[in-house]
């Protein structure tokens, strides 16, 4: 087992993410599910995987990512816009309601309806918490000797 949290450790974290208004946007805490990620696979931000590098298990850490390096800012490319027939099969589609969308390339990925107008449906495709500052509670439970095992054999 690893004393601190290194470039490649699997690390089971319980978090706590807050918005600048002090809302929770999300934290394991309530479901008291811990969250199990793998640094180095890019799930994780670089400005996130900075802050748990060198960690211990049982440190408990706060502090603050500006958009860009917490889920990055909000691009305009990625807000679409599609005609009210496109959406004949899966129902009347609802401000705020994410539905899942089929790429070219048949891979899903969830967009935000974000207006209905007349013949006009706004999808927006950027992370839900994109452009948002964020305040991060983590506390590291284990950093995963079996992740790392995993890690140690594939790097061979």
């Amino acid at each position: 087992m690893t004393a601190s949290v290194q470039s490649n450790s699997g690390v089971l974290v319980h978090f706590t993410l807050k918005l600048d208004d002090g809302s929770v946007a999300e934290s394991t805490r309530v479901s008291a599910k811990p969250a199990l990620f793998r640094l180095g696979d890019g799930s994780l931000s670089e400005g996130l995987e900075q802050h748990l590098l060198g960690l211990k298990t049982g440190a408990r850490v706060a502090f603050t990512l500006q958009p860009e390096d917490a889920y990055g800012t909000v691009s305009p490319d990625l807000i679409q816009y599609f005609s009210r027939r496109d959406f004949v099969q899966a129902g009347e589609p609802e401000p705020g309601a994410i539905m899942l969308f089929t790429a070219m390339d048949g891979s899903e990925m969830p967009g935000i309806i974000r207006e209905v107008r007349g013949d006009s449906i706004t999808v927006d495709f950027n992370h839900p918490l994109a452009g948002q500052t964020i305040h991060f509670d983590i506390e590291v439970l284990d950093i995963s000797p079996a992740l790392e095992a995993v890690n140690a054999d594939s790097a061979g």
